[in-house]
């Protein structure tokens, strides 16, 4: 029987692609928001070329354990703590993250935009994939030390790997018209981006966090603001009206 058909490999392929699935999430929303200041016609290309990235990120790390797990080795000491690659990458990814969250925030509330006849043109694609790819490698981190914990063989890390990406990339589209679609689940993407952040910060400093707090807080914020969207009239919300009425 081929290792990747025996009883113990499906059930670790199985539970790892699910894991794998809940790990990606803030990995899409992340996307989905960035992708959405290209314009129209670019924004499909943009999330497919992200979400491939991240997956070439995920699978060269795995073929890099070795290298990986010394990213586990402390570099040098701060204070009578080791200081390892991984600790700074998370320390860093989640710095830019908090900061791009919060910018993004302070973009969609303060920031006059002018009128432009194409869509979600306040950005171009050379310098929203740098930002994809930089994320990713931040993202993986997580997603792949994951894989190697859960699984022994390289192949159900693979295999798990691609089959969540390909989950992902059926969603993308969905997720990203939706979001879209209702500015106050923007808002809420982008405090979930800012969580995700100070999470980082904190791993990358020794302070972990269990990742199931976060998880619930995120699954039931996101619980509440669909129950607003059920009940709310269907009129749209539109963030500027209330400040520009303000200052009338």
């Amino acid at each position: 029987m081929s290792p990747l058909w025996s009883w113990d490999a499906l059930i670790s392929l199985v539970t790892l692609t699910a894991m794998e699935i809940v790990l990606g999430i803030d990995n899409v929303v992340f996307i989905a928001i960035l992708t959405a200041r290209l314009p129209a016609h670019r924004q499909p290309f943009a999330r497919r070329l992200g979400l491939a990235l991240a997956l070439g990120t995920r699978l060269g790390l795995l073929g890099a354990l070795s290298w990986m797990m010394g990213l586990t080795a402390p570099f040098f000491t701060v204070l009578g703590r080791g200081i390892s690659g991984r600790d700074v990458i998370l320390f860093g990814g989640g710095l830019f993250l908090m900061g791009k969250a919060t910018w993004e925030i302070y973009d969609k509330l303060e920031a006059v935009h002018e009128e432009s006849p194409v869509a979600g043109g306040g950005a171009t694609l050379a310098w929203v994939v740098p930002q994809i790819a930089l994320l990713d490698i931040v993202f993986s981190l997580d997603s792949v030390i994951t894989a190697v914990g859960m699984a022994n063989q390289l192949i159900v890390m693979v295999v798990a790997i691609v089959l969540a990406m390909l989950v992902m990339l059926v969603s993308m589209g969905p997720v990203s018209g939706f979001i879209e679609r209702h500015p106050s689940l923007k808002l809420l993407a982008l405090a979930f981006l800012l969580l995700i952040g100070v999470m980082l910060v904190a791993d990358g400093t020794g302070q972990h966090m269990p990742k199931g707090y976060i998880y619930f807080a995120m699954a039931f914020s996101l619980f509440v603001e669909l129950l607003n969207l059920r009940f709310r009239h269907r009129q749209p919300v539109r963030l500027h009206r209330r400040f520009e009425d303000e200052g009338a």
